[in-house]
């Protein structure tokens, strides 16, 4: 963005309210963007959870996933946009140390959790679909605890850095605070191979795993036109693998530029990453918050009608939702 070599951060420049590598011009571009996008999400995400208020049998074990990952998207938006932009309006990071900690770790803590619901969705449908006798036997509670695992490996990551196993700092826009990966000391090092490894690499093996088994299990049941006997509604078993493919790309999308940008830092010179890159790589992550209401609710046929009679203004009564409801085949509800 207007740079055409590495980032040049030298040792005088402040870390907080200082010196930016980006101009102003650019600063108010990102701006824009960031109030465009946390528009967008909170709008979609609010959708998502007045849908569960209204709709009480959407409040099913599976669903309630959804309604955390909602959750995590709306943190993103409603704190991390406001005050990025804010900062970038102003041409620097304008909240001080203080500030920059609890940003920059409410940020780790919320894409951390949302990674960790998403894996939590694709085991349960891989268990739902492929393991039926498995499956059956998932209680409110069996939910309740792989959601409170994702919560929880979401908090000690975010919190790691603050007690100093690496640490937060200012990225080079000077805008905005994430993991101090222009310091790529042994904690650094250690702290990036363990967040890729285990909130990376693992989940999507994980999701990869299991979206290829649901695919696989799908398309012998509809070879054998017997479908009904996994009691799945699948209207056309090529959009099943379709959003598979869908769900595991966006998730690439997302993470992979900030992901390298951290193994860059790593294993190479962290004053030669390009500028757009370190500017981009975090956008990137956050954009999940605004098109995974798209993914995992309007791709929902029941959602979808949901949605469709909120928009409408309609009654509950004058609303026709199927039981049957692709992708979200769990239905035990929360009050179990």
């Amino acid at each position: 963005m207007g740079m055409d070599s590495g980032v040049n951060i030298s040792d005088d420049v402040a870390p907080y309210g200082g010196e930016s590598a980006f101009t102003q011009l650019e600063h108010n571009i990102v701006a824009a963007y960031l109030i465009t996008a946390g528009v967008i999400s909170l709008a979609s995400n609010i959708v998502v959870l007045l849908m569960f208020v209204k709709f009480k049998e959407l409040r099913t074990a599976t669903n309630f996933i959804i309604i955390n990952l909602a959750f995590t998207d709306i943190g993103v938006a409603g704190i991390g946009y406001p005050m990025s932009a804010a900062s970038d309006i102003h041409g620097s990071w304008k909240f001080g140390y203080t500030g920059c900690q609890v940003y920059a770790a409410l940020n780790i803590f919320f894409g951390m959790a949302s990674i960790g619901l998403l894996t939590v969705v694709a085991m349960d449908r891989y268990l739902t679909i492929c393991r039926p006798d498995i499956g059956q036997k998932m209680t409110v509670r069996s939910y309740n605890l792989l959601i409170l695992a994702a919560w929880l490996n979401a908090v000690f990551w975010s919190s790691m850095p603050i007690v100093g196993w690496a640490g937060y700092a200012p990225d080079p826009t000077g805008a905005t605070c994430t993991i101090n990966w222009r310091q790529n000391d042994a904690s650094f090092i250690s702290y990036t191979m363990a967040v890729i490894a285990v909130n990376f690499v693992l989940p999507l093996s994980v999701m990869f795993y299991c979206y290829y088994n649901v695919s696989v299990t799908v398309r012998r049941y509809k070879a054998g036109n017997c479908l009904d006997s996994i009691n799945v509604d699948w209207s056309d078993q090529m959009d099943v693998t379709k959003m598979s493919i869908v769900m595991i790309v966006m998730f690439l999308v997302a993470w992979s530029p900030y992901s390298l940008v951290c193994l860059w830092a790593s294993f190479g010179d962290p004053m030669t990453i390009p500028a757009p890159m370190a500017i981009i790589a975090p956008l990137f992550a956050k954009s999940s918050t605004f098109y995974n209401p798209c993914i995992y609710v309007v791709a929902n046929k029941k959602f979808r009608r949901a949605i469709i009679g909120m928009i409408r203004c309609q009654t509950r009564q004058r609303i026709t939702i199927n039981s049957q409801v692709p992708m979200t085949t769990s239905q035990q509800p929360l009050t179990q």
